[in-house]
């Protein structure tokens, strides 16, 4: 397997397009108050206050799945449709 396409590009740009949107990541992560050192603690009160909430939790998601899938889907629906009438939005 040839390394540039297992990449998806040269290695030197795959890893500075890498390093940039981890900044990036990493400043939106820092708006919510998550850090390096409270990452994994912050995944593990997730995940504990999910299975605390039993049932209630099934309700929280799919309340956060439609209030994200009505941003989500109508964007997913006009690029198909700009991509079937061969309009590239990329």
């Amino acid at each position: 397997m040839d390394l540039r396409g297992f990449l998806g590009g040269h290695p030197f740009a795959v890893f500075v397009r890498l390093a940039i949107l981890s900044v990036l990541t990493g400043i939106v992560l820092s708006v919510f108050g998550i850090t390096p050192a409270n990452f994994f603690q912050t995944l593990d009160d997730l995940a504990r206050r999910i299975y605390d909430m039993g049932f209630a939790s099934i309700e929280w998601l799919l309340d956060y799945m439609l209030l994200g899938a009505m941003i989500v889907v109508p964007i997913w629906l006009i690029a198909r449709l700009l991509r079937s009438r061969g309009i590239k939005t990329d």
